[in-house]
């Protein structure tokens, strides 16, 4: 794999987990918080496995569905796109 396409997965994964963990300490203190649709876009984009780690550890969207469904079926896609386009079976 091209070493910018897995330093653009890392970014966008620690991208992915401190929006999470930003909109959570926003959330508590009743604060301006980052957009849902921020927050899914990042998870497309590649920050998938950094959002849903975040997600479980700071406990935050775990009650929406688009987040408890949503990353991990992105996950998955995004899993098999990258395994497919890797190895072109």
């Amino acid at each position: 794999m091209n070493n910018i396409f897995i330093f653009y997965l890392i970014t966008m994964n620690v991208l992915g987990f401190v929006l999470m963990y930003i909109d959570k300490i926003k959330a508590k203190k009743h604060k301006w918080r980052v957009k849902e649709n921020t927050l899914l876009t990042i998870v497309i984009l590649g920050g998938s496995l950094g959002s849903l780690i975040s997600m479980y550890t700071f406990r935050h969207k775990t009650k929406h569905t688009k987040f408890t469904l949503g990353i991990p079926l992105i996950l998955i896609i995004q899993i098999i796109f990258l395994y497919y386009t890797t190895y072109k079976i």
